[in-house]
């Protein structure tokens, strides 16, 4: 593997791991997390359907969640990766219309995105994306059990 496939696998690594950490945050249960790519995305991280707790704002979390990908990804490189969170971002444009309507979207999207890098600034929440990435990187897949336990073992 070349010096910039390892650095696309890092930083996927970190994406993925701020998906999962966030929707840990917000008790929603993680099936898997990937970094395993196929034709349509680096990796993933999937959520268990139909299992969650009804937040005061589902949306706004489902919004959270989305934006965690990129979020962690620039916290860890110091730069953000718009193109490589595309799908993820047409997500959150939907679901900000849904929320805020057409010309609220955009203010929306920032103040959430603002929200989420403060969240996963948090030393406990930016420690276990840090083992989570560490741990996609030695297995390129792990268990949603192995992602809670990461986030639930993680100190401050």
């Amino acid at each position: 593997m070349n010096t910039n496939e390892q650095s696309q696998e890092l930083r996927t690594a970190y994406h993925e791991a701020g998906h999962a950490v966030m929707a840990l945050v917000f008790d929603r249960p993680v099936q898997k997390v990937s970094i395993l790519p196929d034709q349509r995305r680096l990796g993933h991280c999937e959520l268990r359907k139909g299992v969650s707790r009804a937040s005061q704002d589902r949306l706004e979390a489902d919004i959270l969640i989305l934006l965690a990908g990129v979020a962690a990804e620039a916290i860890h490189s110091g730069s953000y990766n718009w193109t490589g969170a595309a799908m993820d971002l047409q997500s959150v444009r939907r679901l900000a219309v849904m929320r805020s309507g057409q010309g609220q979207a955009d203010k929306l999207t920032r103040r959430l995105l603002a929200k989420t890098e403060h969240l996963l600034q948090q030393a406990r929440n930016w420690n276990a994306v840090g083992q989570i990435a560490a741990e996609l990187l030695e297995k390129k897949s792990i268990s949603g059990r192995a992602a809670r336990h990461y986030f639930e073992q993680t100190e401050e």
